[in-house]
C-alpha cells in the first residue's frame, strides 16, 4: 500500500490577496519603475504573448529587433494581431549592431513600437539597450523590452531609460519561480493599447489587467497558483537581503572569473565582454569538435554545461545565472569544460584556469 501521509504541497493556503499589490511594488522597485506592475499567472512568455496581443492591431507599424527565438515569436505575434512589422535579424548569435538600429529607424515609414531582447540565454550575447532607448525616445516609438533573463543581472532602470514595457520572469537572474512573471507599463504604453478598442476576456489580454489595477489591486483575475506567489515572495526576500546591487555584481564577477578561467584555458570567449551578458558565458567549438561531444564529456563529471539554440546552437554555453552566479559554480564549469577538452585530445590548462578564476574573485 502507498504512503498517503501529509505532503508539505497538500492544503497549501491562499496567498493573501492583498499581498498581491505588496508583490507587485517590490517589482516596481527592483526595475526602479513608477509604471504600472502587473502580475501574469504563467511562465514569462505568455506575459510576452500578452504584451504583442495586446498592442497589435490593423495600422500598427513595429521595428522588431531579433537576436533569439524570442525576439522572432514577438514578430509573428505582432503580425498575427495586423500590425506591419519589420524584422532587422542580427549576424547569427551576435548583438544587434546599432548603426543598423539606426538605419532601419531612419528609413520610414514612421514606427509605433520597437520591441528587443536584451539580454540572451541562448547566445549569451548583450544587446546595446541604453543605446536603442536613446534612439526611440527620439523618435516618440513606443519600447518593449525583454528583460526576462537580465534582471538582476544587468542594471534595468526603466524610468532612467524610457522603456514603455518591459517584460521579466523571476526565473533567471533572481533565483525564482518559473509560473509567474510579471510587466511593467507606462501611461503611454497604456494609452496604445487601450485605443481602438483592446483584447478583452483572455489570458493574454493586458487591459484585462488594466482592471485590477483600476478596481484598487485587490483579487486577481482567474484562481491563482498560491505556490508560484510563495515562491516569488521568497525570491524577492532573498534579492532584497543580498542587495540588489550585489545580485547584478555577484553575476558581473561570475561572468568576469568564467571568461578569465577560460583564457587560461586557452579557449575563446564567442564574443568580446562588452557584448557578452553576466548570465551565461558562450564558448567556440575548437575545430572537429561538436557541443554534444564536449557536454556529454562534462556531464560524466557532474556537470551541466548546455548547447546555445536557434542561431547559437553551435555554441557551448557555461550557465552562471542566479544561484550559479558564484565561485564553486564557475569553477566546476571551466574546469569541466578543460577536462572535456582534454578528454577530446586537446591542450588545456585546468591548473591555470583555477588559478585565473580564483584570482578574479579575489580582486
Amino acid at each position: 500500500m502507498s504512503d498517503l501521509g501529509w505532503n508539505p504541497l497538500h492544503g497549501v493556503p491562499s496567498y493573501p490577496a492583498e499581498r498581491y499589490a505588496v508583490l507587485a511594488d517590490r517589482i516596481g522597485g527592483i526595475l526602479r519603475s513608477r509604471g504600472d506592475i502587473v502580475l501574469v499567472q504563467a511562465e514569462a512568455v505568455v506575459a510576452l504573448e500578452a504584451a504583442a496581443v495586446s498592442l497589435a492591431r490593423p495600422g500598427l507599424s513595429a521595428l522588431n529587433l531579433v537576436t533569439s527565438p524570442y525576439g522572432d515569436w514577438f514578430g509573428q505575434w505582432l503580425r498575427r494581431g495586423g500590425a506591419t512589422v519589420r524584422n532587422l535579424v542580427a549576424e547569427p548569435g551576435l548583438p544587434v549592431e546599432i548603426d543598423a538600429v539606426a538605419k532601419a529607424l531612419d528609413a520610414g515609414p514612421h514606427i509605433d513600437v520597437l520591441a528587443v531582447v536584451h539580454a540572451e540565454s541562448a547566445s549569451g550575447i548583450l544587446n546595446p539597450l541604453p543605446e536603442i532607448l536613446t534612439l526611440a525616445r527620439a523618435r516618440g516609438i513606443v519600447t518593449v523590452v525583454d528583460g526576462v533573463a537580465s534582471v538582476g543581472g544587468h542594471q534595468l532602470e526603466l524610468d532612467d531609460l524610457g522603456i514603455d514595457i518591459a517584460v521579466i520572469g523571476p526565473q533567471k537572474a533572481l533565483g525564482g519561480p518559473a509560473g509567474v512573471s510579471a510587466l511593467s507599463i507606462s501611461q503611454r504604453a497604456w494609452d496604445l493599447i487601450l485605443k481602438d478598442g483592446a483584447p478583452r476576456d483572455s489570458i493574454l489580454s493586458l487591459a484585462d489587467l488594466k482592471r485590477w489595477i483600476d478596481d484598487g489591486r485587490r483579487v486577481l483575475p482567474g484562481t491563482p497558483a498560491p505556490l508560484e506567489f510563495f515562491a516569488l515572495a521568497a525570491a524577492l526576500d532573498r534579492v532584497e537581503a543580498e542587495g540588489l546591487e550585489n545580485v547584478i555584481g555577484r553575476h558581473a564577477q561570475a561572468a568576469s572569473a568564467t571568461r578569465a578561467g577560460l583564457a587560461a584555458l586557452g579557449a575563446g570567449s564567442w564574443v568580446p565582454a562588452a557584448k557578452a551578458s553576466n548570465l551565461v558565458t558562450a564558448v567556440r567549438m575548437p575545430e572537429g569538435l561538436t557541443p554534444a561531444a564536449l557536454i556529454a564529456s562534462a556531464g560524466c563529471l557532474g556537470v551541466e554545461l548546455a548547447a546555445g539554440t536557434g542561431a547559437a546552437a553551435h555554441l557551448v554555453r557555461l550557465n552562471h545565472t542566479g544561484p550559479r552566479a558564484a565561485f564553486q559554480t564557475v569553477l566546476s564549469n571551466v574546469v569541466a569544460y578543460g577536462a572535456a577538452l582534454r578528454q577530446a585530445g586537446r591542450a588545456a590548462d585546468i591548473a591555470a584556469a583555477a588559478e585565473a578564476i580564483a584570482a578574479a574573485y579575489s580582486r
